[in-house]
């Protein structure tokens, strides 16, 4: 085996024989300026290579290629400091910075994170996953830097989307305000402030960045700071307004920016040497490039919004493998989402940038006055919501469980304090696979069941999903479903919109000693493990309100409760249960299962639930172990 994968590496390095030589930063600092296009090429192709293997983010790392190479070579990493926003484009840098021959392990059990990860490697000078918070992280690094005494650089890569969320202007203004050495590089591939870019663009920003310019621009600051102040201001205005006028960076330089750019992001020679101008600059600047999404491979170019998060696929066509399973309860509430429209012309639909991921593309397409995009921007997205539901509006927000989180304060304020008509359909509730930590739902039952006025539902299968979407839309107030990734356990779907009654459980199975309440999509695994107990099943439905009179009458006709859900033990649905036995004194025995207090890293959803104890062995296992320490009456005599 040793023998074959040394032979693996050695036809990896006659293809890839620059890239091969380059393991470290270091190594590629050594390189020529004139061999780096070279290079970009092998990275890009090993790239494709790797990602066709395992699956993972690729548009995204295509686009910054040359940007990543230049960044590494100019800087002195991990010695100055690299971030990356998000995180999707890493893994060009992962491949040049030590990890290239374990990307084969990528978004895999123990393998390489899909993310940058601090605990991974040096180089990962921030782990990201969410969206915009690079600059402030930079930011905070660049004070740090100073108030040590340690000249070190700092800088945050950020793309034009996640430039527009709050969290980054907020970072802005505080970093122009502070004055501190800090380079932003906006890696823009989508705005339409991309339109100067050329032979004319790249030669002004290599200008605007050299020290000839800079030197004559604070000469001239001395000069009108010693004119009366209304000609300083006549200047200072002339100045603004004739860089505005080929610059798209005024926005940047009100802010206290010294903007460069806009570049072409795929030239290596523009984007090396104007890294190095603005390397030896003092202050916070920032660079503007242009590049383009899943540069260099055909498919990736002609759609990078398929491309951005791939399957395994074939690299010579871009054919991806298909997904098995059944429908998704992400289709599930697309179907939904769109059957309801047309019902009902008051529903409009809100997402923060994630129209594919939600499922909300026919909704899209069918009625696009009713659609809203608000970008990654999800405490605008609720009180957006909010406002339109004060006005008879009846808006639909589509949101990851891990997205919603950053919505919180809008959630209790702007929502649930004014008792809105808001529907909230969350996806990616518990364990999300691949995407690992950053990406999973494991809280937000813990952060709403807290929230007067808010209702909180957790279908078990694909159908009730569809239910209790018209049983949140048809509440006269604030209510959420959340619902895992992925496909359901295979319930045929009813085409109808029916409502089911509100805090409601049902009884699945009726069996002796042990009662399972499973909340959500765990039912079909406590399903299985009460055919091997003989224990009775309750499909609880809602966590808020709770069915209590379902969860006494248990109590009393069993003598140990298991609740079940994926979500983390501490506050969650298990919480709430034993909340209401504590103060109806009821003495049954409980045992909660659900995620541990613990990050649980990237696997498949189904390794994520056997770490966390939640698979059907996992189950018995549990609930045999309390009984064999304190034995049921009723099973005394049963075999398990």
């Amino acid at each position: 085996m040793a023998q074959d994968t040394d032979t693996g590496s050695a036809r990896m390095a006659d293809r890839y024989p620059m890239l091969f030589q380059t393991n470290l930063p270091v190594d590629l600092r050594r390189h020529a300026p004139h061999r780096l296009p070279q290079l970009a090429d092998e990275l890009r192709r090993f790239l494709i290579e790797s990602v066709s293997r395992t699956g993972g983010h690729l548009a995204a790392g295509l686009g910054v290629v040359e940007l990543t190479i230049a960044l590494h070579y100019v800087f002195n990493t991990p010695h100055d400091r690299l971030i990356w926003d998000v995180g999707h484009q890493a893994y060009p840098h992962k491949i040049l910075t030590g990890r290239r021959d374990q990307m084969g392990s990528l978004r895999q059990k123990d393998g390489l994170s899909g993310f940058p990860n601090r605990n991974e490697s040096e180089y990962d000078a921030f782990g990201t996953g969410h969206s915009s918070t690079s600059i402030g992280a930079a930011l905070g690094m660049a004070v740090a830097a100073r108030q040590k005494g340690e000249k070190r650089k700092v800088i945050a890569v950020i793309g034009d989307g996640a430039m527009g969320a709050g969290m980054a202007f907020e970072a802005l203004n505080q970093a122009g305000a502070l004055d501190e050495d800090l380079l932003v590089v906006l890696n823009d591939n989508d705005m339409s402030i991309s339109k100067p870019v050329g032979g004319f663009s790249n030669h002004l920003s290599r200008l605007l960045s050299g020290k000839l310019y800079t030197g004559m621009k604070e000469g001239g600051k001395t000069l009108l700071s010693r004119l009366p102040p209304q000609f300083s201001e006549l200047a200072n205005r002339w100045e603004e307004h004739m860089k505005g006028m080929v610059l798209p960076g005024t926005l940047f330089e009100e802010m206290g920016f010294n903007y460069i750019g806009p570049i072409d992001g795929h030239d290596l020679q523009t984007l090396v040497a104007t890294l190095k101008n603005m390397r030896d600059m003092r202050g916070p600047r920032l660079l503007h490039v242009v590049t383009q999404k899943g540069r260099g491979y055909e498919p990736a170019e002609d759609d990078p919004c398929v491309y951005h998060g791939v399957t395994p696929f074939d690299p010579d066509t871009g054919k991806m493998e298909k997904k098995g399973g059944g429908l998704s309860y992400t289709q599930v509430f697309g179907d939904w989402l769109c059957d309801t429209a047309k019902a009902d012309p008051r529903l409009v639909g809100i997402t923060p940038a994630m129209c594919e991921g939600s499922g909300m593309v026919r909704f899209a397409r069918t009625y696009p006055s009713r659609y809203f995009d608000v970008g990654i921007a999800e405490q605008h997205a609720l009180t957006f919501a909010a406002g339109l539901a004060c006005e008879g509006v009846k808006p639909v927000v589509a949101i990851y469980s891990t997205f919603l989180q950053r919505a919180y304060d809008q959630l209790i304020h702007d929502i649930a304090l004014q008792n809105l008509d808001v529907t909230l359909a969350v996806d990616r509730a518990g364990p999300v696979g691949a995407d690992g930590a950053t990406h999973a739902g494991s809280f937000d039952l813990s952060f709403v069941r807290t929230l007067p006025n808010l209702v909180v539902m957790t279908p078990a299968d694909e159908n009730e999903c569809r239910q209790l979407l018209q049983t949140a839309y048809e509440h006269s107030g604030p209510a959420m479903v959340r619902y895992p990734r992925g496909a359901g356990p295979g319930v045929s779907v009813t085409e109808d919109l029916k409502v089911l009654p509100l805090g409601r459980g049902e009884i699945r199975r009726e069996g002796k000693g042990v009662a399972l309440l499973a909340f959500g999509s765990l039912l079909a695994n406590a399903q299985q493990a009460a055919e091997i107990l003989d224990a009775s099943v309750v499909n609880m439905r809602f966590i808020k309100p709770l069915d209590e009179a379902l969860i006494l009458k248990m109590a009393d006709r069993h003598e140990l409760l298991v609740t079940l859900e994926e979500n983390s033990q501490q506050g969650g649905a298990g919480s709430a249960v034993n909340e209401l036995l504590v103060r109806e004194a009821h003495p049954v025995r409980i045992l909660n299962l659900g995620l541990p207090d613990r990050f649980i890293e990237h696997a498949t959803q189904q390794e994520q639930l056997t770490e966390a104890g939640l698979g059907v062995p996992d189950i018995l296992a549990a609930v045999n172990r309390l009984l064999r320490e304190r034995p049921l009456r009723v099973l005394a005599n049963t075999s398990s």
